[in-house]
């Protein structure tokens, strides 16, 4: 267990340190933001004098280790525009984004397993054929498209329900629907074809020969051996969502992490685009990792994959 942990927390540093890179070197790429950030009747002089005083006269690869040195020393720098501090501007948005990542991500995942369950209750192949199609159909529709859609029917044609902001609890009701229904067609197709493939193995069957019910049987046991294949893609989808979901909270203007780095990469703010890239990765490396145990200490052979 221990070597397994370490093998993956040296992938997860491996990881974060070419995001760090990465991110350092796309952002210097665009140039530097002092004709954004003055006015438009600014000389050039006045330009060049502020890139210099931020630091972006240097040698890159002194701008470079000095980031470095910063992110050690936890400074990851003050926004360009907003003069304040880029961890605490992420951190600020953190919950937001946790709030409308872990709601979708249960959402999703619980209605895959109760359509998945039911397909395997009552065998029906026209419900299989019904969930799959209404799947497909979802996604093929672009989630900005199928949110303002739903703003266009639940907000504009009904108003029964908020399209902006984070105000209240129904705030969420539009912007989950979105991401959920997005990731459920992807998890019923993985436990359906998990589930199915449980069915044909001998210990069904023995369950059924000693008079267990279909349901005991789905529930109990077959149900935790075809959660496996799932847990690792739930973890990747997981992983995504909490790193940001940028369209979304752009369309329904939901004031989380996505929505302010879209703003600051439209804005060069270096500070925040590089502090909020190294948070998605920081938090996509650890449910990841978590995955990995989790999935480890229900089946040990993956230790060897």
């Amino acid at each position: 267990m221990i070597g397994f942990l370490l093998r993956r927390l040296g992938l997860a540093a491996a990881t974060l340190f070419a995001v760090v890179t990465i991110a350092f070197l796309l952002g210097r790429a665009t140039g530097a933001p002092g004709a954004l950030l003055l006015p438009d009747n600014a000389t050039t002089e006045d330009i060049a004098a502020l890139n210099a005083s931020l630091g972006f006269d240097l040698p890159l690869i002194v701008q470079y280790f000095s980031y470095v040195a910063g992110l050690f020393a936890g400074d990851f720098g003050d926004s360009y525009r907003l003069r304040e501090p880029a961890l605490g501007l992420i951190l600020a948005r953190l919950p937001a984004t946790f709030e409308l990542a872990l709601s979708a991500f249960s959402v999703g995942l619980a209605l895959a397993l109760v359509v998945a369950l039911s397909i395997q209750l009552t065998g029906s192949r026209a419900l299989r054929a019904i969930a799959g199609w209404a799947g497909a159909l979802r996604q093929s529709v672009p989630d900005f498209f199928f949110g303002l859609l739903l703003v266009l029917v639940f907000s504009v044609t009904l108003s029964v329900l908020p399209s902006l902001g984070r105000t209240s609890p129904a705030s969420l009701v539009l912007p989950v629907i979105t991401l959920a229904t997005g990731q459920f067609v992807m998890y019923l197709r993985l436990l359906d074809a998990a589930l199915s493939e449980q069915a044909d193995q001998d210990y069904v069957r023995t369950a059924f020969a000693q008079g267990q019910t279909r349901s005991t049987i789905l529930v109990t046991q077959m149900l935790p051996n075809a959660l496996l294949p799932v847990l690792g893609m739930a973890g990747l989808n997981l992983g995504g969502l909490l790193g940001g979901t940028v369209v979304v909270e752009v369309v329904f203007a939901w004031p989380g992490l996505g929505q302010l780095l879209t703003n600051a990469v439209s804005q060069r703010d270096f500070p925040i685009v590089q502090a909020g890239l190294l948070f998605v990765a920081l938090m996509f490396v650890f449910v990841n990792i978590v995955v990995d145990i989790v999935v480890y200490r229900i089946d040990p052979r993956t230790s060897l994959a």
